[in-house]
């Protein structure tokens, strides 16, 4: 990589981090972002052209990963919030999806399938031990212009831990994803939910927000295909984060039933968007 390229990387992540924090001051209106107008609302029929598949291979999306130089830099720390990112308020009927836990070789190149067929992006938030082991995997999100989250490396109880401990798991794993994937994590969840002030500020200071969700599927407890698929029928509307696994145990229920609501979601005109923060 020539100089020139790693001062233009560097200033578009700086410019990144700076807008980052500003938007944080300013609530969550923007955050959702739309991939594509024309995306807006698609048949059932699944994408074969291989030409309309392209355009969601490496060279659209993703930033080449650093390699040697000097030590990379943490973010600028974004504002420190009290409470997580529950919606994504945004124009028309958006919806963000999530997986979390990942990656697994079992269940996550399914996904990954799925959503490339319709030409959709979902959040990743991955778990270092897992991210370490299936680099493979990272970078095939980053290519299909996925968005990967940080969701700790062993997925501990954070509030029972001490903040070096957090720190710990919230920077290895932040690590792990840029070296996969070419750029840090923008975003954090934290596992089983939990929340408290230290989190958040560890979170702010290393220059990602933190996000909840909206719908729930409880898939962790594989409650029957059809059911996970009713769940997200039924609580689909604008600006719904919805929470779906594709590791942490059987999960060949999720991956089915994202093949069933995914096109439910797209013919009643709703747009699959990846959050994003304004950068203008």
């Amino acid at each position: 990589m020539t100089n020139d390229h790693l001062i233009t990387r560097r200033r578009a992540l700086f410019i990144g981090a700076a807008a980052l924090g500003a938007a944080a001051t300013t609530g969550t209106e923007g955050l959702l972002t739309v991939d594509d107008p024309a995306r807006s609302v698609r048949s059932t029929a699944v994408v074969q052209d291989p030409q309309a598949r392209a355009s969601l291979r490496p060279s659209a999306f993703r930033l080449h990963p650093l390699t040697g130089g000097p030590p990379r830099h943490l973010p600028a720390r974004t504002a420190v919030r009290h409470e997580p990112i529950r919606s994504m308020p945004g124009r028309g009927r958006t919806m963000v999806l999530t997986f979390d836990d990942g990656p697994d070789p079992r269940y996550t190149p399914g996904i990954l399938r799925t959503l490339r067929a319709y030409g959709v992006r979902a959040v990743f938030f991955v778990c270092g031990e897992m991210a370490v082991q299936h680099k493979d995997l990272l970078r095939e999100m980053a290519d299909d212009g996925h968005s990967v989250g940080n969701h700790t490396w062993t997925h501990p109880l954070l509030t029972s831990l001490p903040r070096a401990r957090i720190r710990a798991e919230l920077e290895r794993t932040s690590e792990v994803i840029e070296d996969g994937c070419g750029e840090a994590p923008l975003w954090f969840r934290a596992p089983y939910g939990a929340w408290n002030r230290t989190v958040f500020r560890l979170v702010a200071e290393l220059g990602m927000e933190p996000i909840a969700w909206t719908r729930d599927t409880r898939d962790w407890s594989a409650p029957g295909t059809r059911t996970i698929v009713h769940r997200v029928e039924e609580g689909a509307a604008p600006g719904v984060i919805v929470l779906s696994h594709d590791a942490g145990g059987d999960r060949s229920q999720s991956v089915r039933a994202l093949r069933a609501y995914l096109p439910y979601l797209l013919d009643h005109g709703y747009q699959i968007a990846l959050p994003g923060r304004q950068f203008t």
